[in-house]
């Protein structure tokens, strides 16, 4: 058997296929996810929103981060030089000599396949004369490798070995070239191989891991550090209802801001300096509080920062700078809040012991997130998210003549209304508003109530899971602008409710509100028209209608079994005529008498048994007919809802939505909402807040909870809102009715089996016995 040999590469062949391989390997996934895209397609997304979002503070930056960046030049310098050593060890292996070639002694002896063997001894003599040794200008290599070869083709033995192995002199050892150079294993450098495997497998390497496990565990799924969450969680409990600004000096204590956990907070030596001016131009914002760790310096500044964010206050660059960060932060922050006041929520519903966060703690993390995006306080007008709005121009719009307070007010507006209105912008200016304005979310909010995997889908019984499908079609104020301009009224208006409620709905006496005061004239004038009509065909519509009542009447009298009720129906059916009562003819009653009696006689036949079996066999069969159609549509209705479910699971849509137009707001944000079920009465969250981030045009969304206990009729909401603009917020009444839970039948006749076959067999045989009795007396 032969035996097998590995070796080192001397020449270092080998080596040079490695390496191509391992560089290839390399080079080739790393143009594909490395190389910079297309700057052109983003230079033209960022041209095609210039328009709208031009003065935001993110296009701005966007602009000079391409302009200034040299990132996508050195991933290009570096991919292009993996590429040139790539081509280069090709190149190179390309070059070198195939060490081995399968042996063909035809090609040795220049023969084609299949030479006789005359050919054979004649091409041998030819090459022996011209490269024998002996002979001048031999070649001894050549003769030897010709000799060989013809003694493979004319020897039996070692035509076979040929023939079997691949060589005139049978099977020989298999070499296997180890891919490195032979100087890696050569004793002088020995020592230097040994530190670059100990330098690479037991330092860095288990450097690199260490690293990157002990960042990943600090890091919560949303990359929110782990003490941050355990620090919402405590004061999220110490505090159920927080307000505005206990919520604002939570969110800055995050250890996000903390240079000592996260290397790109800083503190800066002029902190000193300018932190404590800006306290005091912002007043009261809680400095003396000695509460940990509200009181630490990166505590403080981040909060000074936000709050001069809200406050739009001009601050200097190195400020500037540090603001940004903390703006950035913010709303990733403040929805991690959310899921621990949910979190919270759910463990007190569970388990009880402690008070669950109240909504408004929760709802006011939601408002938080709309303030730090626009960059305005809560008590500022939605108005100030439009361009080249300032404070005094606000007077204009909330004046007694336009009563302008939402941009729902802004939108109802006529255009020669609302040009009137901004008078003090210029056309180029009032054009870039309505641009602003048409690009903002109009949502409409359709819901479904149903109870899934039941019987009776639409009758909620207590401590049933509720399942509402709640469907929102996005579509831009623009559309809006366009079915004001028609007269009709904006889809979804009237089930929207702002949170400022009574004031916006009050001073939305618009276009629609004008047509609902004018409907009720065009209907009096259609009853004028009405009573001129000629008395002659009112007479005789009402003659017509006299004989049919009395006809009926009659037809009434006779299947009654008293005369009270029979008078009764005739006093009704004769003053069905609408307008005058009209007397009807003997001749009439006589005829309606006729129909009656042949009725009863039709009845009467009817009676018989075999008739009245048909007759509720046709019942019966319509009966099972709508059960079943019934049951198809379930059936259908169940199927879809599973197939929409299995779609979601597989489907990973795109959390792109549409750009957010924020003034101050440093990084492009996407429009993302909120959608929960909430009980405002009682102050407490029903269904979890669903965070809806594919909301492109149309987004279906279920939201379960489980019923009450206590039967009885609820009033819930159905709260949309948007983390991102203030004043679009929505919130539906939900009605609940909760029946009672139906009994479970503990003794039901499906279940009665009898316990063994033998019982049914003697049952089977006194079946038979019994009916054979039968037979025989119907016999007798």
């Amino acid at each position: 058997m032969a035996g097998q040999q590995f070796q080192y590469d001397d020449s270092g062949n080998t080596f040079f296929y490695f390496l191509t391989s391992f560089v290839g390997l390399i080079v080739i996934p790393a143009t594909y996810y490395l190389w910079p895209r297309d700057q052109n397609a983003e230079q033209l997304r960022l041209k095609s929103l210039r328009r709208v979002h031009g003065r935001c503070l993110w296009y701005r930056l966007r602009l000079t981060k391409s302009q200034q960046s040299i990132v996508p030049t050195l991933k290009k310098a570096a991919l292009l030089f993996g590429w040139v050593v790539f081509l280069l060890l090709a190149y190179k292996v390309s070059k070198l000599d195939r060490e081995y070639q399968e042996y063909n002694p035809y090609e040795v002896l220049h023969l084609d396949p299949g030479a006789t063997t005359s050919e054979i001894k004649k091409q041998y003599h030819l090459l022996s004369k011209k490269f024998h040794p002996d002979m001048k200008g031999g070649d001894e290599a050549a003769f030897m490798m010709i000799t060989k070869a013809y003694a493979a083709l004319t020897n039996e033995q070692t035509k076979k070995n040929w023939e079997l192995y691949g060589d005139p002199d049978g099977p020989r050892a298999t070499n296997f070239g180890i891919a490195l150079p032979a100087w890696i294993v050569d004793q002088k450098n020995s020592m230097l191989v040994l530190l670059v495997y100990g330098l690479a497998f037991m330092v860095i390497l288990p450097v690199v891991v260490g690293t990157w496990w002990y960042r990943s565990i600090r890091y919560s799924g949303d990359q929110i550090l782990i003490n941050t969450t355990q620090l919402f969680m405590h004061f999220m409990y110490k505090t159920p209802n927080m307000n505005m600004k206990r919520l604002a000096m939570v969110l800055t204590a995050a250890f996000e801001f903390d240079p000592r956990s996260n290397k790109e907070a800083t503190i800066r030596p002029t902190d000193n300096i300018e932190v404590p001016q800006l306290i005091r131009e912002l007043g009261n914002i809680n400095v003396k509080k000695k509460e940990p760790p509200f009181c630490y310096p990166y505590s403080l500044k981040a909060r000074v920062l936000v709050l001069a964010h809200l406050s739009r206050m001009e601050i200097s660059e190195d400020l500037e700078e540090d603001q940004r960060f903390a703006v950035r932060k913010s709303p990733a922050l403040l929805q991690e809040m959310v899921n621990v006041g949910c979190q919270l929520t759910m463990m007190a519903n569970s388990r009880g012991g402690f008070h669950a966060p109240r909504l408004v703690s929760i709802e006011n993390c939601m408002k938080l997130t709309q303030m730090i995006v626009q960059g305005l306080q809560e008590t500022k007008s939605p108005l100030l998210q439009l361009p080249h709005f300032d404070e005094e121009h606000l007077r204009y719009c909330v004046s007694k003549k336009y009563k302008v307070r939402s941009l729902q007010d802004l939108v109802s507006l006529k255009d020669s209304e609302r040009r009137s209105m901004l008078r003090f912008l210029v056309e180029e200016k009032y054009d870039e508003v309505i641009s602003v304005l048409g690009s903002f979310p109009h949502i409409a909010m359709e819901t479904k109530l149903q109870v899934l995997d039941d019987e009776d889908s639409n009758n909620i019984t207590a401590g049933s899971i509720v399942t509402v499908t709640v469907t929102l079609t996005r579509k831009r104020m623009a559309e809006v602008f366009e079915k004001e301009q028609d007269g009709s009224p904006c889809p979804g208006e009237e089930g929207a409710n702002t949170e400022e409620g009574a004031d916006a709905s009050k001073a939305k006496t618009k276009v629609w509100q004008n047509n609902k005061k004018q409907a009720p004239k065009k209907s009096k004038k259609k009853k004028l028209t009405k009573k001129k009509a000629p008395a002659a065909t009112v007479a005789a519509a009402a003659a017509a209608a006299a004989a049919a009542a009395a006809v009926a009447a009659v037809a009434a009298a006779a299947t009654t079994t008293t005369a009270p009720a029979s008078s009764k129906t005739k006093q009704a059916n004769g003053s069905v005529a609408g307008g005058d009562a009209v007397a009807v003819p003997k001749e009439d009653e006589e005829e309606g008498s006729d129909k009656g009696s042949e009725s009863d006689e039709a009845e009467a036949n009817k009676d018989s048994p075999s008739e009245r079996d048909e007759e509720s066999d046709k019942q019966s069969d319509t009966e099972v007919d709508e059960i079943a159609g019934d049951d198809e549509e379930e059936w259908e209705a169940l199927q879809q809802s599973i197939q929409r479910r299995e779609k979601a699971l597989l489907e990973t849509k795109s959390k792109v939505t549409h750009p957010v137009y924020s003034l101050y707001y440093p990084d492009e944000k996407q429009e993302w909402w909120w959608l929960y079920i909430a009980d405002r009465r009682d102050q407490a969250l029903v269904s979890m807040p669903y965070h809806v981030c594919t909301l492109k045009d149309t987004e279906e969304v279920e939201l379960k909870f489980p019923a009450p206990s206590k039967t009885g009729n609820y009033q819930y909401s159905v709260i949309l809102r948007s983390d991102s603009y203030l004043g679009l917020d929505q919130i539906k009444p939900l009605k609940l009715e909760v029946h009672e839970a139906k009994a479970v039948l503990d003794n039901h006749p499906q279940w009665d089996i009898p316990e063994t076959e033998e019982e049914d067999e003697e049952q089977e045989d006194s079946d038979g016995i019994e009916e054979s009795e039968d037979d025989d007396e119907d016999n007798d």
